[in-house]
């Protein structure tokens, strides 16, 4: 396990443990209130993005609770003072709630990737413009600027993401899907929801009709003047449209109570389960990260190592709490890994905390039928916040919103 982080253009990277982001959400906490609702869409550039949280890396593996970044902010702060955050935080749990009741968008999305690189590949797909665009090659100084500031820090600011994904789709013309992809491969927080529905939300596919256009007095303004790209964006494109609207199906959350014997697998999905079982102890914990397929596009070592060092740390923790054994896989097949394991350790049910939508649970859903077949049981069980915010994520974020104030309330926390 390699835990050294080099300086990049935005400090170090983050070491993916539970204490350095207790720590980052304590030296945030202070801000959250007016100076984060001031403050929140500047961009200052590289080193100097102090106005956001930079919580994001650990909450998308769940090395922290959306629960405890809440529970901080509000004995800080008012409710009414901490809106704009509290709303940012339910953004993201609205985005993974409306992604686990449309699930084709996301098996599409991997689709349209697929079907385009290896378009490009074959020569049916001009790739001119793809290649300029991710090696900072279009001319246009902020968007160049921020493609070498994503490969080298795996982070962009959140203004700087609607900013990007606008110039890539409305002034490059390009796919948004491969934007969503680059993104996805570069990205510390890339999650499966937020990135690949923020950048339909950009291209107005989200929200049909409405789209995001960068505008270069806007990027001069929130920049500080850094960069004023006049003359070279395109602010008149009209929105992406797609023939039909995603389909809606019902969520049902997990219901599995846990009881003994069971081993426990951790995933990057979630790097705190000992979170969930406080009355429970496993007979042994399993790992299972993920080897790079020989793809042309692969996701940047900087995401790789810190994923696999979430996951191999959040393993360590759970061999301490139970006191029992832990082992890491790093394999291809999961299904041949978890079997094995499971034969090993005479265990017939395999617990895990639940996994949304994205390429975690696509591989989860492989193997459960082949441990079926062996007579071995995948039990999911799932969080809180989750299990009461999700059902309302079915439509606009508006409808979730409204519920915002109960659903604190229902978490203890107090909305006023």
């Amino acid at each position: 396990m390699k835990l050294d982080r080099n300086n990049n253009l935005n400090g170090p990277v983050p070491v993916p443990e539970r204490e350095s982001a207790l720590n980052q959400l304590q030296q945030f906490v202070r801000n959250a209130g007016p100076t984060y609702a001031k403050n929140r869409n500047l961009d200052l550039g590289p080193g100097q993005h102090r106005h956001v949280s930079r919580l994001s890396p650990f909450i998308r593996r769940r090395i922290l609770l959306e629960e405890e970044v809440l529970t901080a902010v509000l004995k800080d702060h008012s409710p009414s003072q901490a809106d704009k955050f509290i709303q940012e935080v339910f953004w993201r749990v609205y985005f993974k709630g409306w992604m686990e009741q449309h699930p084709q968008v996301w098996q599409d999305y991997r689709n349209d990737v697929s079907r385009l690189v290896l378009g490009m590949k074959r020569g049916a797909i001009k790739s001119e413009g793809y290649e300029l665009a991710v090696n900072a090659a279009t001319g246009i100084e902020c968007f160049d600027f921020w493609v070498r500031e994503l490969k080298d820090s795996g982070y962009l600011h959140n203004h700087a993401r609607m900013w990007f994904a606008s110039i890539w789709v409305f002034t490059l013309e390009l796919p948004w899907q491969l934007g969503a992809d680059f993104f996805y491969r570069h990205l510390l927080d890339g999650d499966p929801a937020s990135n690949t529905l923020g950048w339909r939300w950009v291209s107005g596919l989200h929200t049909p009709g409405k789209h995001y256009l960068a505008r270069a007095e806007n990027i001069a303004t929130f920049t500080n003047g850094r960069f004023n790209p006049a003359h070279q964006l395109r602010e008149d494109a009209p929105p992406i449209v797609e023939d039909e609207r995603p389909i809606l199906h019902a969520w049902q959350p997990p219901d599995y109570t846990i009881n003994e014997p069971f081993g426990l697998l951790i995933t990057e999905e979630d790097c705190f389960p000992e979170n969930l079982l406080t009355d429970q102890r496993p007979v042994a914990v399993l790992a299972l990260t993920a080897l790079e397929s020989d793809k042309s596009l692969s996701v940047s070592a900087a995401v790789q190592e810190f994923s696999r060092d979430a996951v191999q740390l959040a393993l360590r923790r759970a061999g301490e709490t139970f006191d029992i054994p832990v082992e890491h896989q790093e394999i291809q097949d999961w299904s041949v890994g978890l079997t094995d394991w499971c034969t090993r350790y005479h265990i017939d049910k395999v617990v895990t905390v639940y996994p949304p939508v994205g390429e975690v649970a696509d591989r989860l859903r492989v193997a459960a039928d082949e441990l079926e077949r062996q007579g071995i049981r995948l039990c999911y069980v799932g969080r809180r916040l989750d299990r009461l915010s999700w059902p309302y994520a079915s439509s606009g974020y508006f409808k979730l919103k409204k519920r915002v104030p109960s659903l604190l309330e229902q978490l203890g926390l107090k909305y006023f």
